[in-house]
C-alpha cells in the first residue's frame, strides 16, 4: 500500500485512512471487522455498519489515522 490518503465512501459517511500515521493497533479490525476487514477489497466498507457505529468506530483510532470527511452534497 503506498502512503497516501486513501477515501471510503459509504452511502451516509465518508472514512479516510492516512497510512503514514497508522501504528497498527488493530482497534478498528477487532471491535468493527463488519466495515473494517483487511482481507475485503476494499479493507474499508462504511456501509456495513450504521453511520453512528463507523463514526464512533473512528473517533476510538489511537493513532488518528482514520478520520471521518464532511458531507458536501
Amino acid at each position: 500500500m503506498s502512503d497516501k490518503l486513501h477515501v471510503y465512501r459509504g452511502a451516509e459517511v465518508t472514512v479516510t485512512f492516512d497510512t503514514k500515521v497508522c501504528t497498527h493497533a488493530a482497534k478498528c479490525v477487532q471491535q468493527l471487522p463488519a466495515v473494517f476487514d483487511i482481507n475485503a477489497k476494499p479493507w474499508v466498507q462504511p456501509d456495513k455498519a450504521t453511520a453512528a457505529e463507523v463514526v464512533a468506530q473512528v473517533g476510538r483510532c489511537p493513532s488518528g489515522a482514520l478520520q471521518m470527511l464532511e458531507r458536501d452534497d
